[in-house]
């Protein structure tokens, strides 16, 4: 029987004339429905690998529940940190901030999405991957430009890169009503983490997931420090980190509808070891506490006329609370209270005009609002209005797709000016072509145009906030291909990527941090050129021994352009843009045991645009090893894993003056029932 995902509240709208009224506001696609049918048949016995996915119009790369352990990852931050043109900028320590960067561009030109709604953060733009556990994930999904369906929200058609996250969903059957998972992960760092998820079925078309876990950990661990040829080390305190997350979902499925709403609550305190730097006393007492709530739901309905529809809503509160003890205001010490609010709505309508020919159209309507106890904050109010026009055309070999979004972003304050009005059209255009009578090797290529305002933190926030910030523009080329095969023999199958890419900057926004605030500037113009490869394979070799391997590498080199060619920053790679990344992933397995081991190679970086000899940061390679038995105990599933984290011990900085740790060890225990 055929499953359909859920998506949100239920309109009626059967009639072409629906469409044409929300034609004149957005977008997205449709797949046309299926009745239900139920056929017996002799049970057959398949052995084979399921081959890793390849997009039809633009590179992505996918990361299962099952690779995790593979990869000694702990967050989702950890998880994406081998994929191509992926830099993970990294404080350091368990509860440090953890954030993504895409062939360039900033954590800020890639949007998170949670089982298809984006986590939005209007107050600095940048999604914090090391609070996402991995207990309630499925998949993980990167994308490049956009996602290749056209049946989706506005907002995913924003941003420069998609990162796409899957949860866990029941499939449950009458006879197997229920399953509840148990583990436990413990290791340095004083780490302790216990969670539990729980499914149940409540009938044909309603069920229930909740995912809650704990982390506790006092995060302390020594590093060495070598800064000018000066070697120094010592330990990283106040770094203790007590979390706890809960995560509940409702799913309805009936026929070619499905519905569902999620609450996510994420209650954190954590410290905030401060950077290392020579000269300077070490500080102590800096603290962090977020108390983070949203509520999504989202309704999808598909029609046999070849009408669909997609509904989302969102509500986001989320509480910030920063304490620094050292810092004396004039009045008394540094201690901040920060609260922003998202209210948002999508809807989107596909229709397939011919059985090659779908549109698309997505209207987004998002309010954000931010509140601080700091002196003279503009309490700013920010409207964002996105309409999608979207298009796929299928001509034999080759495939078409394209976009246009308009972005519409109205602000106003309660104190100073407010920053102005913003309507930008964005178009976006891909291509791709299977040219010859195998059909495993394709040729892809697009073109798009995103956009970005600053962010709150940007325009209202510091001690001496940049008011001629400018809106940030990016326009993205792209040309590779790819190849992907079953083979019989000794090897399971072989999957080959490539793809060369040019991304343009206009005032690009780039925050530099320092000791205690930090300052946020324009560069002018970026020229990004980069390229990405992939090869991952499987192979049998004999006695019921399996290989795993997979090595991807990234080529960036983003220069500041902005001219005169006088200038000392002229043609100099950006800060912590590495021009090379190499990683790679081997796994050995038989039957229930595996041995798995990673590594990633970093080129040196400069944490300055003057790239001069006293802003350069060395290369690295990190390496982690992981161990995974799998068994049962009473016909209940149990998973045991053992995991080596910075194998060699290296010492190394992402961020410069926030060193990370040595190597570490982690245990973790699972039981299903």
């Amino acid at each position: 029987m055929k499953k359909h995902l859920p998506l949100i509240f239920n309109y009626q709208w059967r009639k072409p004339g629906c469409f044409a009224v929300l034609l004149c506001l957005s977008l997205p696609i449709s797949v046309s429905a299926q009745s239900d049918t139920t056929k017996k048949i002799k049970e057959v016995q398949v052995n084979t690998t399921t081959l890793p996915a390849v997009p039809l119009a633009v590179p992505s790369q996918t990361i299962s529940a099952s690779d995790f352990s593979h990869y000694s990852a702990f967050n989702v931050a950890d998880a994406i940190r081998n994929l191509s043109g992926v830099s993970i900028k990294d404080y350091g320590g368990i509860g440090g901030l953890k954030t993504i960067s895409v062939r360039g561009l900033g954590a800020n030109h890639t949007a998170v999405l949670f089982d298809g709604v984006q986590i939005n953060d209007a107050e600095n733009g940048q999604i914090d991957l090391g609070k996402l556990n991995l207990t309630n994930i499925q998949e993980i999904t990167l994308y490049n430009g956009q996602p290749p369906t056209i049946l989706q929200t506005a907002r995913a058609y924003a941003s420069s890169s998609v990162l796409s996250i899957k949860t866990i969903k029941p499939y449950l059957t009458a006879a197997e009503p229920y399953a509840i998972t148990a583990g436990i992960k413990a290791g340095s760092f004083g780490l302790v983490e216990p969670y539990l998820q729980w499914q149940q079925r409540l009938s044909n078309t309603w069920s229930f997931i909740i995912n809650s876990y704990l982390t506790d950990a006092n995060g302390r661990y020594n590093y060495a420090h070598n800064d000018n040829g000066v070697k120094d080390g010592g330990t990283r305190n106040n770094t203790q980190i007590n979390a706890q997350q809960t995560d509940g979902a409702l799913y309805w499925s009936k026929d070619s509808a499905g519905f569902n709403l999620h609450i996510n609550y994420y209650n954190s305190d954590r410290g905030l070891p401060g950077a290392v730097i020579d000269n300077a006393p070490p500080t102590f007492g800096q603290q962090l506490w977020n108390r983070d709530l949203f509520i999504q739901a989202g309704y999808e309905q598909k029609w046999a006329d070849g009408f669909s529809l997609l509904l989302n809503a969102k509500f986001t509160n989320s509480k910030l609370h920063y304490l620094d003890p050292h810092f004396i205001t004039a009045t008394n010490v540094l201690d901040q209270h920060f609260t922003q609010r998202e209210y948002y709505q999508s809807t989107a309508l596909a229709y397939s005009i011919l059985n090659n020919w779908e549109i698309s159209l997505a209207a987004d309507v998002a309010v954000n609002n931010m509140d601080a106890d700091i002196p003279n904050f503009s309490f700013p109010t920010r409207l964002t209005l996105l309409n999608v026009l979207a298009s796929n055309l299928v001509l034999g070999r080759l495939t078409l797709q394209g976009s246009l979004l308009y972005t519409n972003t109205f602000e106003s304050v309660k104190t100073r000016t407010a920053y102005p009005d913003q309507h930008l059209l964005s178009p976006t255009l891909m291509a791709t072509i299977k040219p010859l009578d195998d059909q495993n090797f394709q040729l892809r290529t697009y073109y798009k145009s995103s956009f970005r305002n600053p962010t709150f933190n940007d325009l209202y926030y510091g001690f001496s906030p940049n008011k001629d910030l400018k809106p940030e523009y990016a326009q993205q080329y792209d040309a590779g291909g790819s190849y992907r095969k079953g083979l019989d023999g000794l090897f399971d199958f072989i999957t080959v990527t490539a793809d060369a890419y040019f991304n343009h900057v206009s005032n690009k926004i780039v925050f530099i941090p320092t000791l205690y605030n930090g300052s946020t500037q324009n560069f002018g113009k970026v020229d990004i050129k980069g390229l990405d490869a992939g090869i991952k394979t499987a192979l049998k070799a004999g006695n019921g021994y399996r290989f795993d391997i997979s090595a991807n590498y990234s080529y960036q080199q983003a220069l500041n352009v902005t001219g005169p060619v006088t200038d000392e920053n002229y043609l100099n790679q950006l800060p912590y843009i590495p021009k090379n990344t190499v990683s790679f992933n081997a796994g050995i397995s038989k039957g229930s045991i595996g041995v798995y081991y990673n590594q990633v190679a970093i080129s040196s970086r400069y944490y300055n645009n003057n790239n001069d000899a006293a802003d350069y940061m060395p290369a690295y390679s990190v390496s982690d090893a992981s161990v995974v038995y799998k068994t049962s105990l009473s016909h209940f599933p149990v998973t045991a894993s053992a995991e080596v984290n910075n194998l060699f011990n290296k010492n190394y900085v992402v961020v410069q003056s926030y060193p990370m740790p040595g190597r570490s060890y982690r245990l973790s225990f699972q039981i299903s029932i």
